[in-house]
């Protein structure tokens, strides 16, 4: 299998957007974690040795049965393009070998699908290429605000109330709905992890202004104008497409202060059991709705839960998203151990003082907090060190939601983390 953590991809954001897109692509070390014997991973982005090493020891993959290409940086050009640019096309032909070759992208877009198609791989999970390229539209347009919103209406879910325009007519817009809404949120149509929101509230527009937006989306840009809801949870559910139907994988509760996605609890708590039947519900349509259109493979459906109690659809996620990957390395490490159920827990500290990758596993072995695969339980960083050495990503793993929230305070003292 080859992993092609294609980070710079237009599913997201446009291709313009690149100062956000190599943000995104420092997440690319992650994928290190579905690596197994005779896998490739393409990165973006250096890895890292230690990281490496650090991944070898929990997964017992040794590092000369995979192979790691790191590609330098082309600008603003998908990770594809970026490959053919220095020249890695034929090494990585003849590293992936046999004719059944399968490439998995993180996004599955046009660029993958024709890069494949021009080498000679699979794209999984789809039988053939041209399956893939079917797929492409419903996924581009499923990871719009605008798309989903139209597909959320024609299957019954509920949404925000709110109005898809024109980047000219957003002021208006926000105008208007404020005369029935305290607050109103500003949505770039095309976006990801809250890039581009806007809160507006009554008395924030004076007579005359013009709200200024993110550039995201270009001066022909749409946008998402809605309600605010009073907010008490922001929720997700994470499914998956395939031969035999749409399963759900698991669902949690997100960190998003102020529309931001920063982190992630799963499963959910009991108290919101009301939402995770009505997310498994629109879930499940969706992935009908999805299949019926030839998509395959991963999706996610982000919810919001009012101080009310109810549930509103908010935006679909057709792609590997920011959950996927830990998700999958937390079964992966949990499979033998004493644990059942795993509860964990995902976000990002930053150090008070830069550290190396080595010191800050130092620092967590005095601790007691580095992650034990007998017992399932501890602190992985799964993402390595950022481009930032004082920026972690961490996956807290625990019995319930009280350890791993123990095992994340105790984190933060050992590594010494400050307010963001």
């Amino acid at each position: 299998m080859i992993i092609l953590a294609n980070l710079f991809s237009d599913l997201a954001v446009d291709l313009d957007e690149g100062q956000q897109l190599a943000r995104w692509a420092q997440q690319a070390p992650r994928e290190t974690w579905l690596l197994r014997a005779g896998d490739i991973l393409v990165s973006p982005v250096p890895v890292g040795n230690n990281f490496t090493q650090y991944v070898s020891r929990l997964t017992g993959v040794t590092l000369d049965s995979v192979t790691i290409i790191e590609v330098p940086p082309a600008g603003a050009v998908p990770l594809t393009e970026a490959i053919r640019r220095a020249g890695l096309t034929e090494r990585l032909r003849a590293l992936a070998g046999s004719a059944d070759a399968a490439l998995l992208p993180t996004a599955l877009d046009a660029s993958a699908v024709g890069f494949a198609r021009d080498m000679g791989f699979a794209v999984l999970p789809y039988a053939t290429v041209e399956d893939a390229s079917a797929a492409v539209g419903v996924a581009m347009r499923l990871n719009t605000k605008s798309g989903f919103r139209q597909v959320a209406d024609e299957l019954g879910m509920r949404v925000p109330e709110g109005r898809v325009c024109r980047r000219r007519e957003v002021t208006e817009v926000v105008r208007d709905a404020l005369q029935h809404h305290e607050r109103v949120v500003v949505k770039p149509d095309r976006s990801a992890g809250g890039h581009g929101m806007r809160f507006v509230s009554r008395g924030d527009l004076m007579a005359g202004a013009v709200l200024e937006l993110d550039a995201v989306g270009g001066p022909r840009g749409s946008w998402v104008v809605e309600e605010c809801v009073n907010l008490a949870a922001s929720v997700s559910i994470q499914l998956e497409n395939h031969a035999s139907g749409t399963r759900v994988l698991f669902s949690g509760m997100m960190r998003a202060p102020q529309g931001s996605f920063s982190g992630y609890l799963s499963p959910l708590p009991p108290h919101a059991s009301h939402a995770a039947e009505e997310l498994e519900r629109w879930g499940l349509q969706l992935g009908g709705y999805l299949a019926e259109h030839g998509y395959a493979g991963p999706f996610g459906l982000d919810a919001l839960v009012s101080a009310a109690g109810t549930v509103y659809a908010g935006e679909s996620n057709v792609r590997r998203t920011a959950t996927t990957t830990p998700h999958t390395m937390v079964a992966r490490l949990t499979a033998h151990s004493a644990l059942a159920t795993p509860t964990w827990s995902m976000a990002i500290g930053r150090t008070r003082d830069a550290l190396s990758f080595q010191e800050a596993l130092a620092r967590m072995q005095a601790h007691r907090l580095n992650f034990e695969p007998a017992s399932g339980e501890g602190i992985v960083l799964y993402g390595g060190p950022a481009h930032d050495v004082r920026v972690w990503r961490y996956v807290a793993i625990g019995v319930n939601a009280d350890g791993v929230h123990a095992q994340e305070a105790e984190l933060a003292a050992a590594l010494g983390f400050v307010e963001a």
